[in-house]
């Protein structure tokens, strides 16, 4: 295999296949940050509304899928589960392995993008010789990433794997785009369905417990705009003290709970109730419908 042509890190043309909410969050966060300029980024789609999406920060709108890829050093697909292998498919003959390739497809894992199935052969009368007959992108040069929906108001969890033919230089140029958005880490890709069930679905957790704590504000007497508020900035800002005081959750919960106080007296609640144990049986219960689902 020939070493990967490398991509330009502040030259480099990118482009969308798909033109929704994720493809724009990233995109708009890459311009905002300043990591490509507009007119480095191409995207393809008919609609007035997605188009004029794109076009309001400066990114070039075109009519068809196989004008972005022509155009771009890496694509990002960023479709349905149920299309991207069709869409893959059709633009396969202008794919290169100049191009980098990455996916945010949600559950499409990258044995599926870069090679997709085997069939058996009989080659005698007890062995079986097998050939792939069917491939997707046609070469390996493809990332993977997970983001989560705060990446649309630049705070995302994304988490990359490097497909085989993938250098460190491609997933460092990926690292830099996606953390345009929010954070990055990268992880083997055996881990995505867990980190599926924890940063993929984590947020709607989260809202979730937003709306309860609320609720709770409005039984205690507080009108319901005020009860939401503080729900929402309370939530902001613990996991602000999470992600930068260097303390752990624990030592944290701690420091506000003092002995014979209000915090310790709903503690206590949320223990009788098995809060922890809830949290944590959703995000296992998640992990194994993701890994289920890609599987099927």
């Amino acid at each position: 295999m020939s070493t990967p042509v490398p991509i330009p890190t502040e030259s480099y043309n990118l482009g969308f296949i798909g033109a929704g909410k994720m493809a724009e969050s990233i995109a708009r966060g890459v311009v905002k940050s300043g990591v490509l300029p507009a007119s480095q980024i191409r995207t393809a789609h008919l609609a007035t509304a997605r188009r004029t999406a794109f076009e309001s920060f400066g990114v070039k709108v075109l009519s068809h899928n196989i004008e972005v890829v022509k155009e771009s050093d890496v694509v990002i697909f960023s479709v349905k589960p149920q299309v991207v292998k069709d869409v893959i498919l059709q633009l396969k003959p202008l794919l290169s392995e100049k191009q980098l390739l990455v996916s945010v497809v949600a559950g499409v894992k990258l044995k599926d993008l870069q090679v997709r199935s085997v069939e058996f052969f009989p080659y005698s009368v007890h062995l079986y010789m097998s050939i792939t007959v069917e491939e997707w992108a046609g070469h390996s040069r493809f990332i993977r990433v997970m983001p989560n929906t705060p990446a649309a108001v630049g705070v995302a969890a994304s988490v990359i794997s490097l497909g085989t033919a993938a250098t460190k230089d491609d997933g460092e140029l990926i690292a830099n785009l996606f953390g345009a958005i929010g954070k990055v880490w990268t992880a083997n890709e055996k881990l995505f369905d867990a980190i599926t069930g924890l940063s993929g679905s984590g947020p709607a957790y989260i809202y979730l417990a937003i709306e309860a704590l609320a609720d709770g504000g409005v039984a205690a007497g507080l009108p319901r705009d005020l009860a939401l508020g503080l729900a929402s900035q309370t939530v902001l800002g613990a996991a602000s003290m999470a992600v930068n005081v260097g303390k752990h959750p624990g030592q944290l919960k701690d420091d506000v709970a003092s002995p014979g106080g209000t915090t310790i007296a709903g503690i206590h609640e949320l223990e009788k109730s098995g809060f922890r144990g809830i949290l944590m049986n959703a995000v296992v219960a998640a992990a194994k419908h993701s890994r289920e689902l890609s599987q099927s």
